[in-house]
């Protein structure tokens, strides 16, 4: 790990996760990874599943020093899902924190690694840029999951264009509450071991908790999604950010406008797991008549728009050294990656996502745009949450059924609807529920909605 034994060499004293500095972390991914030594010794692959800790940090540091290739597993899963992604990589070994241990009997927990026997060991500091460091499976939000190898090069590629478009600061502190096991957390403990710069860990999301450590300034740079800063936002003292990283999910420009009002330093960004987080970004406050963009790429990201119609929407495209060449076991996908988004680009090099390709809803021949009309909803204050999803019809193939959670009359929903939006894209079912279901990054799962 030659970005850990450098900032401990270079700033030895200073915090690096929580209260622990360079030093003590690196000083005990040294310990952990001689009691981990035997029981990885014939091992390429080992899987790692843990809430968010400074132990799995330390877990995951020693187990890249090792040299093996880790699969982050999401702990929201059950134990047979769990077991079907381990057997499917050919796994057989699994570590794990205390508290998860019951979720797979056969796995190693932290405590079972500080016991065994601990051997001599020489840490890998430097990985050419083709070596998988993790593996992450996509949130399958349809069909089976597909594994997305996360190599050396896309994270040090990432590290630097991030730190290029975001900036770095001596007294940078980012508050990670997002998962750890998914590219959202991860990429942050990544940019800080880079930077030389803090993060604090949460191991889960508690509004009152969150709110007092950013309030304090002990704070200043945090990743959320949507729905938690929709929760908070009126709460938050942007004066003691400097950056909010949001993006895992479609955001409501009411939220934005919000936002804006309250001048929360927003930085909207479009990612995903195949490019090792955001691909592209911006600060609302800093292009005021952009904000229903999702930005401009990082740098040594180049997008394409393929296939556009008439006004220039189409298939976005991506290329660039951040992104995987293939998922595992899966023939290349040559020098582009087509993201399965639909969407365009302004003259100032504005990315406008309009939606995913397969949400599009096609009724009657025409397409309809199902974040269109949950821009609409959302405008609505009673409103909490939305989705648009598609169902078959036998006239028009497709049509639109909207499920909200609201404290809204079904009555003045419509009346709403029937004003603004033309009949065809008007949804022919509204189904209230109290939450809609969501994935571990607190993305909506759409294939769970069914009329």
């Amino acid at each position: 790990m030659k970005w850990l034994k450098k900032q401990a060499e270079l700033y030895p004293q200073k915090a690096f996760l929580n209260d622990f500095t360079f030093e003590q972390i690196n000083q005990r991914v040294d310990k952990t990874a001689r009691h981990l030594a035997p029981l990885v010794a014939k091992k390429t692959r080992v899987a790692l599943l843990s809430e968010n800790s400074v132990e799995m940090a330390v877990v995951l540091f020693a187990l890249l020093g090792l040299s093996k290739e880790i699969l982050l597993l999401n702990t929201h899963l059950t134990t047979y899902e769990l077991t079907e992604q381990v057997n499917e990589l050919e796994i057989d070994r699994v570590f794990n924190s205390d508290l998860l241990k019951e979720k797979m009997t056969d796995s190693i927990s932290f405590s079972d690694i500080l016991a065994t026997k601990a051997e001599p060991v020489s840490l890998s500091v430097n990985f050419p840029d083709e070596k998988i460091a993790v593996i992450m499976n996509t949130s399958a939000t349809t069909g089976k999951f597909k594994s997305v190898p996360i190599t050396w090069g896309m994270i040090s590629n990432h590290v630097k264009a991030s730190q290029k478009m975001l900036g770095l600061y001596e007294d940078d502190n980012w508050l990670i509450i997002l998962p750890m096991f998914h590219v959202s957390g991860l990429s942050i403990i990544m940019r800080s071991l880079y930077n030389a710069t803090s993060a604090t860990i949460f191991d889960k999301f508690d509004k009152n908790q969150l709110l007092e450590v950013v309030n304090s300034g002990k704070i200043n740079m945090i990743s959320l999604v949507p729905t938690i800063l929709t929760r908070i936002a009126d709460k938050l003292n942007g004066n003691n950010l400097r950056l909010i990283l949001l993006g895992g999910e479609f955001i409501p420009q009411p939220l934005i406008q919000k936002c804006q009002e309250l001048a929360l330093p927003v930085y909207k960004t479009y990612g995903m797991t195949e490019s090792f987080s955001q691909s592209v970004t911006f600060n609302i406050l800093d292009f005021p008549d952009k904000t229903i963009s999702v930005g401009r790429p990082l740098p040594g990201i180049k997008i394409e728009i393929r296939n556009p119609d008439l006004s220039g929407v189409g298939e976005i495209w991506l290329k660039s050294p951040m992104l995987m060449t293939a998922y595992l076991g899966q023939k290349p996908y040559g020098a582009a990656f087509e993201t399965g988004d639909i969407g365009y680009l302004d003259r100032d090099g504005f990315l406008y996502l309009l939606n995913r390709r397969k949400d599009i809803i096609i009724s009657g021949g025409e397409n309809i745009y199902p974040k269109e009309i949950e821009d609409l909803v959302y405008s609505l204050p009673e409103i909490k949450e939305c989705a648009v999803v598609a169902k078959t019809d036998a006239k028009w193939g497709q049509v639109p059924i909207l499920f909200v959670s609201g404290q809204i009359s079904k009555e003045k929903l419509e009346n709403f609807l029937t004003e603004k939006l033309a009949k065809y894209k008007r949804p022919q079912t509204i189904i209230f529920m109290d939450e809609l279901p969501k994935n571990a990054s607190g993305k909506i799962l759409r294939k769970e909605l069914k009329a």
